[in-house]
């Protein structure tokens, strides 16, 4: 595990399941992008209807819609794409529509790489799992690298005994970027999912024991530093070091 810098992406294109993912989890790592110039695409799968945290009075597909625009605004983020497949049923669409889905979104981003959850889901969400697979399998036929944002092993333990959650974390050894980030954007998108963004949850408790910095892995035969090697280090030496299964 190293602390180190995003890898150099012109393009970004983000694959996620439901809205607020791409705040909650992904906030800090795309505004972190965002920042530096790098132009992000977001491929949502789900409108997130099935969602029970808060009562909510309307049509909630509608409304997680516009919580989902608004934070991608705050995240300086302008390419959405939303889908209607089903909220807590992704396992269930063939796997062939998804991946067209995908594809589609690569096509038109042109990126450099993609930003997913952990192949766990990070919260074990089977929906979480489906986005990761579907994209991995793009980025692979497209000869793209993957990063997985992931949480260490101590903060998922922690957030489980506290709120009698299923994060799943990883060792520090199977985390290969720690990135040093700012939360202020992605505490202002966060504030655009009120129907999700429930005061006290394991969500904002991830931020408080987090601090300032996110944890990502590589997973993809790409390796996801191939545009920016490192001083004395030749690019085929960090290939080697940046496989995973």
């Amino acid at each position: 595990m190293t602390e180190a810098t995003l890898p150099a992406w012109d393009s970004v294109l983000a694959v996620v399941a439901h809205p607020d993912d791409e705040s909650f989890a992904l906030g800090a790592v795309l505004s972190a992008f965002t920042a530096r110039g790098s132009r992000v695409s977001i491929l949502c799968l789900t409108r997130g209807e099935a969602s029970t945290l808060r009562g909510v009075v309307g049509d909630l597909a509608e409304i997680r819609a516009k919580e989902l625009a608004e934070a991608a605004e705050e995240l300086s983020i302008t390419d959405v794409t939303l889908c209607a497949y089903p909220d807590g049923g992704l396992p269930d669409v063939d796997g062939a529509v998804l991946r067209h889905e995908v594809m589609e979104a690569a096509e038109a981003a042109s990126p450099d790489g993609f930003i997913v959850f952990d192949p766990s889901g990070v919260t074990g969400h089977p929906d979480h799992q489906c986005a990761t697979v579907m994209a991995t399998d793009v980025a692979e036929t497209l000869g793209l690298p993957v990063l997985g944002w992931t949480v260490p092993n101590d903060v998922a333990n922690e957030l489980n005994a506290e709120f009698g959650t299923g994060f799943i974390g990883h060792h520090p050894a199977d985390i290969d970027l720690v990135l040093p980030v700012n939360r202020a954007a992605q505490r202002r998108a966060l504030v655009c999912h009120p129907s999700q963004a429930v005061p006290g949850s394991a969500l904002w408790r991830r931020l408080d024991l987090l601090g300032d910095a996110e944890h990502l892995r590589g997973l993809s035969s790409q390796t996801y530093t191939r545009h920016s090697p490192a001083p004395g280090r030749s690019p085929e030496t960090q290939q080697q070091e940046g496989r995973h299964s």
